[in-house]
């Protein structure tokens, strides 16, 4: 049987400091995902990622029944939770260059962008046969790691793969072997006031 999965990247507010930290969602970015749950597929089983924004965006899709997955969690930034990437590249701009060019490098007591890609790569293969239509709320880093599986790409191709909140990566899989499915978005971003379409 072929499993047909939809990695939905979770809603992020606008015009906050990015931080390596889960930040809660806001009224405003909570009625958008609210708005985008019409334009999810179908499916038999909901995952949601244990952090904050994913669960709040699941809820915001009205899942009541998602299971958190673990394995689907963010990058555990280790030392640099909580701190800016213009923080971290001051402080310690070898380590960060470092992070950013070798999949292998970690922040202290974190987790590399190689060990993020096996995680994600060991929950794709585990996924049962007979899992029909899954859809999952993710963070950015789970659905890069899942394109890269699919794919069989290099490790760095990681930062080269972009996925907007509240876009969604489709992936079919069957005996082990996973495809990127390119097509319509599931879900799309909604266009603020002001910018061009």
């Amino acid at each position: 049987m072929t499993i047909r999965l939809a990695l939905v990247c979770a809603a992020a507010p606008k015009g906050r400091e990015v931080r390596f930290a889960d930040t809660p969602l806001d009224e405003q970015t909570l009625r958008q995902a609210h708005v985008a749950a019409a334009s999810l597929p179908a499916a038999t089983r909901l995952y949601t990622a244990p952090s904050q924004r994913c669960r709040q965006t699941a809820e915001a899709f009205g899942w009541d029944a998602a299971v958190t997955e673990s394995a689907l969690r963010d990058v555990d930034m280790g030392s640099w939770h909580g701190r800016t990437p213009e923080e971290v590249a001051t402080a310690d701009p070898a380590a960060f260059t470092a992070w950013l060019s070798d999949p292998e490098a970690a922040p202290q007591g974190g987790e590399s962008v190689a060990e993020v890609c096996r995680r994600v790569a060991d929950w794709l293969d585990a996924l049962p046969a007979e899992a029909g239509r899954v859809t999952a709320v993710v963070e950015q880093a789970v659905a890069r790691a899942a394109v890269i599986r699919a794919l069989s790409a290099p490790l760095t191709s990681f930062w080269r793969v972009d996925v907007p909140p509240l876009t969604a990566v489709s992936l079919t899989g069957r005996a082990g072997r996973w495809n990127l499915r390119l097509g319509p978005a599931f879900v799309e971003s909604p266009v603020e006031e002001g910018e061009d379409g």
